[in-house]
């Protein structure tokens, strides 16, 4: 009696140290140094999740709703969630016992030359089989219970990567919109110049006719309208590239692509929009950020799937059960006399795969350690887009102010310029000169703000919208 149960006890404890030795350590999310405040000061912007509002656009906002629901991007990553949620669901079941039913008929005839023919024993005969039967593995150590939690971190992965597409589509169309309104704006100034100058140079041939002026004076001034019409083309080519390129991330279909206009708001006096500046802590940056919560969450797979893999050197421990009937006369398969069961249990050890489980092992430690720098490098990047957008915003302000003061210089440039002329005083090519000046300014003023508002989509899809 005490050697059995010194034996259970040598048992019991060989049974927890090999457990122990199964168990992979506790997944925590790796420790980063981070900074202690956000290195640029502005005035705060309160957050309401559809940060594209800060824009006051409602044509913005209808474009980015018809994204969300038509983008391929997005749809792709949204069954991407489907699949990875049918995934958990498939390996969660592994958790719970099997139940089959199973029905069989079969007719057979047997060899009278083999030992198993004797006389009397008919040779033809028939064998119907009905039964349920039941499955179960005992996950002692822990290989299932690691499968559904890399299961489940990757569906959170997935549901990340869905949000992160969502909220680059909506920065991206943001900026895609207003590089169009930008073009239209260039566009539309550059041909009021070339007007102006088309009607002032239809003018000067009629001075040149009555000798006021000389045949070389009038082919600069052609020189100058032809300069400014050939300004014309490359800003159209470009407006029409940026219309087509919004149209696909809107999904509209090829012939809407290619045929299709998109309508912009027309404001011929805009101004910047309110500055903004992230508010909480650097820290909280890991959980607003839908693509670090993604690599966090595929360093958590990858955490699981080294124990499934570490586990699969234990034993593999099964119950299975069976409950039925069965005759050779499909009348009697359910009386008394034909019920069967069986219970039976199995246990399988590894003992030599050629190395396969160590090597299965191996490589899911390499693919964590690969996740764990992805995890790394991706909240480098992401510090580095924060900081980037906010001195973008901050320097595209500056610039825009600058350029309206200089637009503003050139303006009262170019009124004097026309007084000093109809005096006599100025020739028609210092007007001109003054009229460039001015153009060159003014689509620098527009692309100023272009590059504001981009900064300022730049940011909030760097802050996590």
């Amino acid at each position: 009696m005490p050697r059995m149960h010194v034996t259970r006890k040598l048992l019991a404890l060989l049974i927890v140290f090999t457990a122990a030795c199964s168990t992979q350590p506790r997944y925590e999310r790796p420790p980063v140094e981070l900074p202690a405040a956000w290195k640029e000061s502005a005035p705060r912007f309160a957050e309401d999740g559809r940060w594209w509002r800060i824009y006051e656009d409602p044509l913005l906002e209808k474009i980015v709703g018809e994204a969300f629901e038509r983008n391929a991007d997005l749809v792709i990553a949204a069954a991407r969630v489907d699949e990875a949620r049918a995934v958990l669901g498939e390996t969660r079941s592994g958790l719970f016992p099997q139940v089959d039913a199973e029905g069989a008929a079969s007719r057979q005839r047997s060899s009278r030359e083999t030992a198993t023919s004797f006389a009397g024993v008919p040779r033809e005969f028939s064998n119907y089989r009905a039964t349920v039967n039941v499955s179960y593995e005992l996950d002692l150590f822990g290989r299932l219970r690691s499968g559904v939690a890399a299961a489940r971190a990757e569906l959170e992965a997935s549901e990340a990567s869905r949000e992160a597409v969502r909220l680059a589509l909506a920065a991206q169309v943001a900026k895609s919109y207003f590089a169009l309104r930008s073009f239209e704006q260039q566009v539309e100034l550059t041909r009021q110049t070339l007007k102006l100058r088309e009607e002032s140079l239809a003018l000067q041939r009629k001075r040149r006719d009555a000798g006021v002026i000389s045949e070389f004076e009038l082919r600069q001034l052609e020189a100058e309208a032809a300069a400014a019409r050939a300004q014309l083309p490359p800003l159209e080519r470009e407006r029409e590239r940026e219309e087509a390129a919004l149209a696909v991330l809107l999904g509209r279909s090829p012939a809407e692509v290619f045929e299709g206009t998109i309508r912009t708001a027309q404001r011929p006096e805009e101004s910047l929009i309110p500055a903004v500046l992230p508010s909480g802590l650097p820290s909280e940056l890991l959980l607003r950020r839908p693509d670090l919560v993604e690599a966090e969450r595929s360093l958590a797979a990858a955490n699981a799937r080294v124990a499934v893999a570490r586990s699969e050197m234990f034993p593999s421990i099964s119950l299975t059960a069976a409950l039925g009937a069965e005759s050779a006369s499909l009348s009697n398969l359910f009386t008394g006399p034909a019920g069967i069961w069986n219970i039976a249990a199995a246990v399988t050890q590894p003992i030599f795969a050629g190395g396969r489980l160590e090597a299965r092992s191996e490589a899911a430690r390499a693919r964590e350690r690969a996740a764990l720098a992805q995890y790394q490098q991706a909240i480098r990047s992401a510090f580095f887009e924060v900081r980037t957008a906010l001195v973008a915003q901050t320097r595209a302000r500056e610039s825009y102010e600058a350029e309206s003061a200089r637009a503003a210089a050139l303006a009262e440039t170019l009124r004097l310029a026309r007084l000093r002329y109809e005096a006599g005083v100025a020739s028609q090519l210092d007007v001109i000169d003054a009229e460039r000046g001015l153009l060159a300014a003014r689509v620098a003023r527009i692309e100023a703000l272009r590059a504001q508002r981009a900064a300022v989509a730049d940011l909030f899809r760097a802050l996590g919208g």
